[in-house]
């Protein structure tokens, strides 16, 4: 009998089934359309893990040959097959029996149908998964939440097939009940677009900034992969620069072009990124990083039309920087980017924290930071950081006032504005690394200009205000009184 089974076998679901097989666990597998049951079945005979996994076409027999009481993944698409999906299995499912979806879905969806299943008596985890293709086969960031009962019955093959980093950290902890699992993942999928566009902006400021080509681009990221920015994304970053086009058609062409710049600049998109920057709308999170990442998505689907406004509008001319200031710029850019992955990841971290509290999911902010380190695409050293402030401080309120990292901000100010200023010069558009000084610069400040904007809605609408010397007093929950002015009767007494 199988230990636990698995319904959808396209890249994700497939890797992930080999992966448990290969960690000593039996597994049966299946899916929507049997030709990938068997094209899984062929591939655990090459790995020989044939053994230890078993593919099945009919789905009652998929489900008899599960131990009791059952557990099965299901790694689908989003929405409606994620619902066709469970109501195939809980028809064939015993009380006590357990569902587990890991695709990438929206946390209200999985709470919805944690609700429905538990009315059958049936146990619902809803489980974020990181790390694509590689990650899902050889060790993925796991999230987990929902039914704490059910994850204590399969944690032992969960921990096991998760990523383990250098340090013995284990890539899989129980985050909470309800849609956390999948929340969470939501929001790291959100981070992963700002890192990405934060990259992107760095790439292209170096390029026609400072001039460099993609040789050179590979070898600066490669040294910014030694330090402070030790990741994966940039690690990939580096490796993008250096692969040459191996589809190349032009036999007359001397050298062979780099595959990157044949790359087309439209950016595809999935929805967590979308889901994520609605949910900062929502909960009145401030997410502007994110935020502008997705724009940038948006916009770079726009191709045709930006083609016709490059001949429209005149673009400036971009003054290049001296090869004796090259240096230092490449710096500067470092500085820019490893600042505003800082704002980034406080957004992030700040729509976590504010829904775990609404929700009273508990979550942990330095665990679930410590489970993204292996295993999932936004794995960083970075993140060794952001465990630490929040062990320094559970409460913490924002990362930004941390006291390690408000110093590495405030280190790495002066370069961040004069790479933002060198950027609007030239007229390269930075959206993320923009947002992300201004997202620091709204929050350091004392006063903002939101006076004028709240006098503006007294005056047409009669939303009324506080007043900053907590005149006309206090209610009785200890705030100032809120009061509303006639402001275009500017010479009478107000107030009252």
């Amino acid at each position: 009998m199988a230990d636990i089974g698995l319904w959808g076998l396209a890249v994700m679901g497939q890797n992930f089934a080999l992966n448990i097989a290969s960690k000593g666990f039996n597994i049966s597998v299946t899916n929507r359309s049997d030709p990938k049951v068997q094209d899984t079945v062929e591939r655990a005979k090459r790995e020989k893990l044939d053994a230890k996994l078993k593919g099945y076409t009919d789905k009652k027999e998929f489900i008899n040959s599960l131990k009791k009481p059952r557990a099965v993944i299901i790694l689908v698409k989003a929405g409606q097959p994620v619902d066709d999906t469970i109501t195939a299995l809980a028809a064939l499912m015993d009380e006590g029996d357990m569902i587990i979806d890991g695709g990438n879905e929206w946390y209200q969806n999985t709470e919805r149908r944690a609700a429905a299943m538990e009315e059958k008596k049936i146990l619902y985890m809803g489980m974020g998964v990181s790390g694509g293709e590689e990650g899902a086969r050889f060790g993925p960031s796991l999230m987990p939440g929902g039914s704490k009962e059910g994850y204590e019955r399969v944690q032992h093959i969960l921990r096991a097939a998760a990523a383990k980093t250098a340090d013995g950290t284990i890539c899989c902890e129980y985050l909470g009940k309800g849609g956390a699992g999948n929340y969470v993942k939501m929001i790291h999928n959100g981070i992963e677009y700002g890192d990405m566009q934060l990259i992107a902006e760095a790439y292209d400021i170096l390029k026609h900034v400072a001039g460099l080509n993609n040789a050179e681009l590979a070898a600066v990221f490669d040294e910014w992969n030694k330090g402070d920015l030790d990741s994966f994304l940039i690690e990939i970053t580096a490796n993008i620069f250096k692969k040459k086009d191996d589809i190349q058609n032009d036999e007359k062409q001397e050298e062979q072009a780099y595959l990157v710049d044949k790359v087309l600049d439209k950016t595809g998109q999935k929805g967590t990124g979308l889901w994520t920057v609605k949910e900062s709308a929502e909960q009145g999170i401030a997410a502007p990083t994110i935020a502008a990442a997705l724009t940038a998505r948006n916009l770079s689907s726009l191709k045709e039309e930006r083609l016709k406004a490059a001949q429209k509008f005149v673009a400036p001319s971009v003054t290049a920087i001296a090869a004796s200031e090259r240096s230092k710029f490449v710096s500067d850019v470092k500085n820019a980017l490893y600042a505003s992955k800082i704002c980034s990841y406080t957004q992030g971290m700040n729509l976590i924290r504010a829904m775990g509290v609404n929700k009273g999911w508990e979550l942990n902010l330095g665990t679930i930071a410590s489970i993204w380190k292996g295993g999932c695409i936004i794995r960083a050293q970075f993140l060794d950081r952001i465990t630490a402030a929040y062990t320094r401080n559970a409460e913490l309120c924002s990362l930004l006032m941390d006291e390690e990292f408000s110093k590495d901000i405030q280190k790495c100010e002066a370069s961040w504005r004069s790479v933002v200023v060198s950027a609007i010069q030239n007229g390269i558009a930075t959206p993320a690394f923009s947002a992300s000084l201004a997202y620091y610069d709204s929050y350091r400040r004392e006063r903002l200009p939101a006076n004028l904007t709240q006098a503006q809605r007294d005056y047409f609408g009669a939303h009324t205000y506080q007043r900053v010397d907590g005149k006309p007093g206090q209610d009785d929950k200890g705030n100032t009184k809120f009061v509303h002015s006639e402001w275009s009767k500017s010479d009478e007494k107000q107030g009252k």
